[in-house]
């Protein structure tokens, strides 16, 4: 009797074993990725494509990630920077995990910086930066039409395919600028004095340096200041980089010893060319709270603030500090984003299941499905280009 329950247990496990792996075998062919790629089609008869650069700091890589899963969509096109203050084993972690997943790894439209600049928060490397990941993205994809500036420290209130869905009534040439000409204290404390950003020519890190005079303001331009998070269009940028007028390269000598160049590089250079003026948009569609009086950044945003900030109609939000509840909370409601997956929009066709990503299998990546989000974001743009319109000078 002992032998034959023996002999039961062994065919009863070894049935169980057989069923287990014939389950996990079915499910992994159910949820691979789709064999044939889908045609990304870009031009003004299709949705808008943007062109997204995220960078961060040491100990930002999970930050970076997040964000960029966060963001994702086959018709956009992302750079990553890992500051020089970084190891080259986080990068090369970063470009790793980038890989693991399979809509980047078909479509192919995420790139890591691999030779990374020092950023000095208050110097001009922070233009150079910027400058750079919009040359390498007009190099590297034809096809985008707004470039979006992010930290590891921000985070998406909308998907993609509501940001794609609204700005398809948007003019591609619009730039979403936070601007004004109304310098006030800044002109004594961050125009007339002269910085040297030693992150530009020092391999190691290091702080800016003051002059011991100050010069005058100046009078050939118009200096404008505000938000460094912009929304730029492509052909904006093109100037800026192909520069056929002197201006961008002007501004950009000069603002190289400006502290924060950041906040007045773009808007100067926009303000003053007659070609681009009158397509600035004042806003930078960010969600911020400021501390009173205000600090050199916003407060940090937590659950306290997570009924205001989805009210607010904006695109993006900051700051936050790594992993606060408040970002699960977004991903759960807004995002519909399970952990280490991309938020999910009309191209993935996938089941969604605790063990299987919807968007390891895709469709067409040139439909749109926008959300509940998406009718309070258009009617902040709405709001904006009503204003926009109003207005016959847009550089004040």
């Amino acid at each position: 009797m002992g032998a034959e329950k023996k002999w039961l247990l062994t065919l009863f496990s070894a049935t169980f074993l057989s069923l287990l792996l014939l389950l996990l075998s079915s499910i992994s062919a159910f949820s691979s990725p789709k064999p044939f790629l889908s045609i990304v089609q870009h031009g003004s008869h299709y949705p808008p494509a943007f062109a997204y650069y995220i960078w961060g700091g040491r100990g930002d890589r999970g930050r970076i990630l997040r964000l960029l899963l966060a963001v994702y969509h086959p018709r956009n096109r992302y750079l990553l920077h890992l500051s020089a203050d970084e190891s080259e084993d986080e990068r090369r972690r970063l470009a790793s995990a980038i890989k693991e997943v399979p809509a980047i790894r078909a479509f192919g439209n995420v790139d890591v910086v691999g030779k990374p600049d020092r950023i000095t928060y208050m110097g001009s490397s922070n233009i150079a930066t910027t400058l750079r990941a919009a040359a390498i993205l007009l190099k590297f994809d034809s096809g985008w039409d707004w470039f979006v500036t992010l930290s590891a420290m921000d985070y998406p209130l909308i998907t993609q395919d509501d940001l794609s869905h609204v700005f398809s009534s948007v003019r591609r040439d619009l730039n979403f600028i936070d601007h004004t000409s109304d310098l006030g204290w800044k002109e004594l404390h961050r125009v007339r004095p002269i910085v040297v950003d030693p992150g530009l020519y020092l391999a190691r890190r290091s702080q800016i340096f003051h002059a011991t005079e100050k010069r005058k303001t100046p009078d050939a331009f118009k200096i404008f200041t505000g938000s460094p998070w912009v929304i730029l269009s492509r052909s904006f940028l093109e100037f800026c980089i192909l520069g056929w007028d002197n201006l961008p390269r002007t501004m950009l000598m000069y603002f190289t010893n400006v502290m924060l160049s950041q906040e007045g590089y773009f808007h100067s250079v926009i303000c003053n060319s007659p070609e681009f003026k009158n397509t600035t948009v004042n806003s930078d569609l960010r969600y911020m709270i400021w501390d009173t009086p205000p600090k050199m950044e916003p407060h940090f945003l937590n659950m306290s603030d997570y009924d205001q900030m989805v009210q607010g109609g904006a695109a993006f939000a900051r700051q936050f500090q790594k992993d606060d509840p408040v970002l699960d909370m977004v991903d759960e409601r807004i995002l519909k984003r399970g952990r280490n997956r991309a938020a999910p929009g009309a191209w993935c066709s996938g089941w969604k299941s605790w063990w299987m990503d919807p968007c390891s299998q895709w469709g067409d990546a040139n439909i749109l499905k926008p959300g509940p989000q998406a009718k309070k974001f258009e009617e902040s743009i709405t709001n904006l280009l009503d204003d926009w319109t109003a207005q016959s000078n847009q550089c004040q």
